[in-house]
């Protein structure tokens, strides 16, 4: 089967590594072309000594490159600001985009969660580096007891976050918060960012909060532990620090959750993750960049195998 060829607009940090996963990892992609607006970028001298087609001129470059009718996926690693335009042109011209930006353009998408439910979405969107992290234990707790309310608090090391990270700061809680309600399955949500500028820097640590349902707390650790395995298969980092740990909410002393209109009782789950990244490009604490660009890379496999379906038939 012939490889999908691919492009990437934003030659920072997401989107160098990003390439460097396609060009390492990928039996079903390969580099089209790998696009900035900064001529000296790393990225882009990264890119041409590896031979990928390159150009600074941002979008309007990408479509005025004599391949450009041969890519069949764009990836944005971009910004939220920029997105709504690449979204609009690159669809024009007939392209997917996987969108790596919180601009929630296109559904919602984590990997593990509902991988399969947007294959033929001509705009899919990766949340954020938190929501990839943290949706999916919301997720395995849900489809054991229903959770009324959930909140994740990332911790990324300062050196980690680039300047679109750090201009995206409110789209990014506000892109997870929603998501972990529509992916999560939670009725309520809430996302805080931390940027940790310890030295050394600190590896990507997430913690997510569930008020739930009183049920099987077994049942509910070992929904947890198998999603866990799951997204270990294409983030090896990902990993649990401690066992999940379960407090009853009731009786004498419940909670009172602003969030939830009002007090709560029932079953409180607490999890606490760490992410190593690959160091693919990046250093390994940089874990919040491995898991966004390891989950749009599955995703986007996953879209080209589906797409090359459609050509077979």
């Amino acid at each position: 089967m012939a490889k999908t060829r691919v492009a990437i607009i934003g030659s920072g940090n997401i989107g160098t590594d990003l390439m460097i996963k396609v060009m390492r990892l990928s039996s079903v992609l390969e580099m089209g072309a790998f696009v900035g607006i900064d001529s000296e970028s790393d990225g882009l001298k990264r890119a041409e000594r590896l031979g990928v087609p390159i150009t600074a001129e941002g979008l309007d470059g990408l479509v005025a490159m004599p391949g450009f009718a041969d890519i069949g996926i764009v990836f944005d690693a971009t910004s939220a600001g920029a997105h709504k335009r690449h979204s609009e042109v690159l669809i024009g011209h007939g392209k997917r985009v996987v969108d790596l930006t919180p601009a929630a353009i296109g559904p919602y998408t984590i990997p593990p969660v509902n991988g399969d439910a947007h294959l033929d979405s001509a705009n899919v969107n990766m949340v954020t580096c938190g929501g990839q992290a943290t949706i999916p234990i919301v997720a395995a707790v849900n489809r054991v007891a229903k959770v009324h309310y959930g909140e994740i608090v990332a911790s990324i090391a300062s050196k980690s976050a680039g300047p679109g990270t750090r201009a995206n700061i409110d789209e990014f809680t506000e892109t997870t918060s929603r998501a972990i309600m529509e992916v999560g399955g939670a009725t309520r949500g809430k996302a805080i960012i931390i940027l940790n500028p310890a030295e050394p820097p600190l590896i990507m640590r997430d913690t997510v909060y569930c008020l739930c349902e009183d049920g099987n707390r077994g049942a509910i650790a070992e929904s947890i532990e198998a999603m866990v395995a799951e997204v270990q298969r294409y983030v090896p980092g990902y990993r649990l620090k401690q066992a999940v740990q379960f407090e009853s909410i009731g009786g004498n002393a419940p909670l009172h959750i602003p969030e939830m209109g009002g007090r709560f009782t029932g079953l409180k789950v607490s999890v606490f993750l760490e992410v190593e990244g690959a160091a693919h490009y990046l250093p390994a604490y940089a874990g919040n960049l491995d898991i966004m660009t390891s989950a749009a890379l599955r995703t986007a496999e996953k879209m080209a195998l589906r797409m090359n379906e459609g050509v077979a038939a």
